[in-house]
């Protein structure tokens, strides 16, 4: 009998102890101590650090996406630019070369591919060569023909 006492005890104390230390914790737990504050504040910073970081990396992202767009339309801008360039150059030396247009002034524009002719030659035939080699240049989209015939007086 003795022993079942001893063990009502025992665990009338452990059962009394789990109380308190239960009673304890959630008293504790309803007042915030300094240590509780601080890591509290910590974790709320270091959230908006991180919001932030996150906002300024979407920023950059799209600012380097912009001049990555931007360097790609001025590069294709330079590159027409200077395929226009070299096409011109091959209409001029074509037709310098040739004996019916090389006494002739023939202006050439190209822009974009499209090769503009203008200026004053004295047969049809100078028109008709003109376009014929123009026409043969690689990358030559389209041809504008603005060229006057006047004949020379003899």
């Amino acid at each position: 009998m003795n022993i079942k006492n001893d063990q009502r005890t025992i665990l009338s104390s452990v059962f009394v102890a789990l109380l308190l230390s239960a009673f304890i914790s959630l008293t504790g737990c309803k007042e915030e101590g300094p240590a509780e504050e601080a890591g509290r504040r910590a974790d709320e910073a270091a959230e908006r650090t991180n919001e932030r970081l996150e906002e300024m990396t979407e920023q950059r992202q799209e600012a380097i996406e912009e001049r990555e767009e931007s360097m790609g339309s001025e590069s294709g801008s330079v590159e027409q630019y200077l395929d226009d360039s070299a096409i011109t150059a091959k209409v001029k030396a074509e037709m310098v070369a040739d004996p019916i247009l090389s006494a002739t002034k023939i202006d050439v524009i190209t822009e974009k591919g499209v090769v503009k002719l203008s200026g004053v030659v004295d047969s049809q035939q100078s028109v008709d060569r003109a376009l014929e080699i123009t026409r043969g240049i690689n990358g030559v989209q389209s041809v504008e023909n603005n060229l006057v015939v006047t004949p020379v007086p003899k």
